[in-house]
This record gives C-alpha cells, structure tokens and sequence, in this order.
C-alpha cells in the first residue's frame, strides 16, 4: 500500500502531505555518510601519516581515487534509480560504505588502504546528495525544492558535528579503531533506515517511454546540457580549490591559522544562510539566470580574495560570502535538471551531469596546489580561480540560447493530455 501522499504508482498526489519520514530518514543518514567517508578524513589525517609512514600526499591520493571511483560510478547508479528507485542502491551502498571504512581502520600495507578508499567511493555514489536528491525529486514532486533545501541545511552540519567527535575518538583511542567505530555508526543508522523507509512505490522511467518525445541521448547529446555540465565542472573545480586554499591563502594576508580556521568554519555558517535563501531565489529567478548569478557571486568574491590585503574583518566577510556562493551552487545543481528537462528523467541524466562535476571536485584540491605553485602564491590562484568561474558563469549564460527541453516538456505534457 501506497504511504499517505502517494498515488499508487509512486507520483505526488495534488495537495497530499509529503512523505516527511524519506526526508527525515535522509536527513540524518546524509549527514552521516558524509561524516563518516569525507570530513573524518581531514581530521585523521594526520595520525595515519605519523602512525603508518606513509606520506600525506600517498593517502591523499587513496582518498581522491575514491572520490573518481564515486564520481565515475554516479552514472550507471543513475540509471539504476531512473529504473528501479532508491532503495537497493542506497541500502546496498550503507552496507559497502560501512565494510569500506571499516577496512580503512584495519589496513595493514597501503595497497589495501587504496582498495577500501576505492570501495568507499563506489558507494558514496549512493549515500551522498545525488541519489538523496532523486528520491525527492520524484517523491516530493512540486515540493521539492523545499526538501532538497533542507537537506542541505541538515546535512551542511556534517562537518561540524563529525570533525570534533572524530578528533575525541582519534584522541581515545587512534585512528584505526576510530573508523571502525565510524563504520559501526553507519552501518547501525544508514543500512535500517534506508532498508524500512526507502521501500516505496517507484515509477519507472520505462512507463513514461511512449509519451516522450525527447530521449534521454538527445538531451545529453544537446548543446544546453554539455554548456551547463561544462558550467558545472569549472564552478566544482573553483569552488573546492578555493575551499582547501582558503586558509593558506588567509595566512599569506597576515592572519593567524586559529584565526583562518575560524574564517572557515564560519564560511560554512555563510553556506547555510545561502541555502536559505534559495527558496526565494527560485521564486524570483529562471533556472539559467540564477545559474548565473551565483556562479557570478562566486567568481566576485574569489576575485577579492584575490587581491583584498585586508583587514581581517574584511577578509572574514568576503570568505562567508563565498561560502554563501557555494551553499547556493549545492542546489542550483541539485535542481538545474528537473528544472530544465523535468522530474521523470532526473536520476539517470543528473548522475552523466554530477559525474564531471564531482570529479572536479576530486582533482581540486591537487590542481589548486599545483597553480599555486605555477602562479606564484595563493593570491594568484584565487585570480586564476575567479576567471575560471567567470568563464563558468559564461557557459552557463549560453546555455539560455540553447533548446533546453522546455519545449519537449510542453510536447510531453500536450501528448499526456
């Protein structure tokens, strides 16, 4: 039987309550998975280098090709949600994440450390915001802008509450017995929950089939989406280049790392207040233009960054706008597909759409070291960062030009009726 809220094949029914529990639920295993396989990481770090030998740069490596693994693996899971749902990728993917991190903590050589990252990317491809953004694309229906939204704002806490507990238990007891505590904690919240509330009605993108006239090929195949997706690379890779070279960056000008660590965590207070106002923005905006006028504000503020001396204040201000700037772009790109070419076909063509995109992010932090070094200085970089995003932004202001599949979605609704 179909939860309250649903039609029997699984569509929103019109002015029915939402299904809150799948909110919820996602809600609080987002937050955990990415707790437990991103931002434990960072805080570990350090104690696997001292403890192991291996060089920073070595498990860095490890951790990004995880990240291309969770990347690459986002479009064949895409499609297996357009098809079948949420809920054996994502309960098959707490259960892989957990075994991964718990492989993690008991590593003995580096080549194991590679393969357990490796595997905790391939199932980051259905425990991070992707898939979490398919199921209520199709569940919420009308509403869900205001579920992906919170989402984000719940979820965009992970970092505050993961990175202080993991540091207690490294503290504790090390690092390896840390991640199988971590791994306990996701197999014990992720793998029951997506298993009791994920087990709904799913409309397969196979019954819509003879009343398109738009394929998914041809979409990918169109000049709007390769512009966006092009859009959505560059913006990932000035987004997360500038995130890691922020604090450096805000040493160079003079400030104490306690103060620039500060600057940080306080720019994550600046993505929750831009996610915020995201809501109003949709009222006010199209699809395109508010894809350009965050990537805009992006590209503005690592612009002063770049050249900006001080004083403090002043640079702790523009690092929580550009913090704003991300949180904004989080769901710019978690709505840009259901805004362009609809609801049925979100999973499948937003996992070819998040593939390049979280790459870049993978890259980022390796790329941005490396210009830093070319350009001379992380002042530089973030010029060479703003430019990268204007030239984003510009992508995407061509895309406006282009059939964006507003106009199969009308001969869509036209064959329905």
């Amino acid at each position: 039987m179909a939860d309250r809220g649903d039609s029997t094949d699984g569509r929103p029914v019109a002015g029915a309550a939402p299904p809150r529990g799948v909110l919820v639920t996602l809600c609080v295993t987002v937050t955990v998975s990415y707790g437990v396989l991103y931002y434990a990481f960072a805080v570990l770090a350090p104690s696997i280098t001292r403890t192991t030998g291996w060089s920073h740069a070595a498990i860095t490596a490890a951790f990004s090709a995880g990240s291309l693994t969770g990347a690459a693996s986002g479009i064949a899971v895409g499609r297996h949600l357009q098809r079948h749902g949420p809920y054996l990728v994502m309960v098959a993917a707490a259960a892989l994440g957990s075994l991964a991190a718990g492989g993690v903590g008991l590593a003995p050589v580096y080549p194991v450390f590679v393969a357990c990252w490796v595997v905790a990317g391939l199932s980051t491809s259905g425990l991070f915001y992707p898939p979490a953004f398919a199921a209520l694309t199709q569940w919420y229906g009308a509403r869900r802008v205001r579920a992906i939204t919170t989402l984000t704002l719940v979820a965009g806490f992970a970092s505050t509450i993961f990175a202080p507990l993991t540091n207690a238990l490294d503290d504790a007891l090390g690092w390896r017995r840390t991640y199988l505590v971590l791994a306990a904690l996701l197999l014990v919240v992720a793998l029951p929950a997506h298993a009791v509330v994920l087990r709904r009605p799913w409309t397969a993108a196979a019954e819509h089939t003879r009343r398109r006239t738009t394929g998914d090929r041809e979409i990918l195949a169109s000049r709007a989406f390769l512009l966006l997706a092009a859009a959505g690379t560059l913006t990932s890779l000035a987004m997360y280049a500038s995130l890691v070279n922020l604090v450096p960056l805000l040493t160079d000008r003079g400030l104490s790392t306690g103060l620039a660590a500060w600057a940080l965590g306080i720019g994550g207070a600046g993505q929750v207040a831009g996610r915020l106002c995201y809501p109003a923005l949709t009222r006010r905006t199209s699809a395109t233009g508010r894809a350009v006028a965050v990537i805009g504000l992006l590209a503005a503020t690592l612009a002063a960054l770049a050249v900006v001396p001080g004083p403090a204040a002043l640079l702790v201000a523009v690092a929580v706008l550009t913090g704003a700037a991300r949180g904004l772009f989080t769901l710019v790109g978690a709505t840009l597909v259901a805004d362009h070419w609809g609801t049925e076909r979100y999973a499948a063509i937003s996992g070819v759409y998040n593939a390049p995109v979280s790459a870049a992010a993978a890259l980022a932090p390796g790329l941005g070291a490396a210009l830093a070094a070319v350009t001379g200085g992380y002042g530089p970089l973030f010029a060479v960062l703003s430019v990268v995003a204007v030239a984003a932004a510009g992508l995407a202001a061509l895309s406006a030009r282009s059939p964006s599949g507003a106009s199969a979605l009308r001969r869509d609704a036209e064959l329905v009726e």
